[in-house]
């Protein structure tokens, strides 16, 4: 989301729907309703960031229920992955103002146009990220925060040298 002269400006978000559940860790592509899935989260993304959401998914039922659209999300089924991707490609060249776009995709030649056309891509794996991150939390600080460590059992040579800093050497063997 970005403003403009004190104007909120709604960025809207052209995704490869199949490829985006691909990056998400709780999300298959062989479960039937991975779409919807990936919809329901879509759409919390929408009303929190205030966008508006075209999901492409390849791979399309002929009749495929079209009812997951909504709530700030439009939903697309292709016959086949290549005309998702003619799909995403038409949506690209069509797009008259790229400043309002983000393209969601990890396909190289989608992301290509996208990029010839001066709309932002953003990588598949780093917007599933954001879509599971819902607090908004900025990740790199996370990567910045030093893991837990993990706690081992002290070695009988430790505890000996503890033992005896502490003074409690001759407790120890009774």
């Amino acid at each position: 989301m970005s403003c403009s002269n004190g104007i909120l400006k709604v960025v809207n978000l052209l995704i490869d729907g199949h490829n985006l559940i691909g990056q998400l860790p709780n999300l298959s592509l062989a479960d039937p309703d991975d779409e919807a899935k990936l919809v329901v989260l879509l759409r919390s993304y929408a009303a929190r960031h205030r966008c508006a959401i075209t999901v492409i998914f390849d791979r399309g039922v002929v009749g495929h229920p079209q009812r997951l659209s909504g709530n700030g999300v439009t939903c697309r089924f292709a016959h086949s992955p290549q005309d998702a991707d003619e799909q995403l490609l038409r949506r690209i060249a069509a797009i008259k103002q790229p400043r309002d776009w983000r393209i969601v995709t990890s396909d190289r030649a989608v992301a290509r146009a996208a990029t010839a056309h001066d709309i932002e891509v953003v990588d598949s794996a780093t917007f599933a990220r954001r879509l599971l991150d819902p607090a908004g939390r900025n990740s790199r600080k996370r990567a910045a925060a030093p893991l837990p460590r993990r706690e081992r059992p002290l070695s009988d040579t430790e505890v000996d040298e503890w033992m005896t800093f502490l003074g409690l050497e001759e407790d120890r063997g009774s």
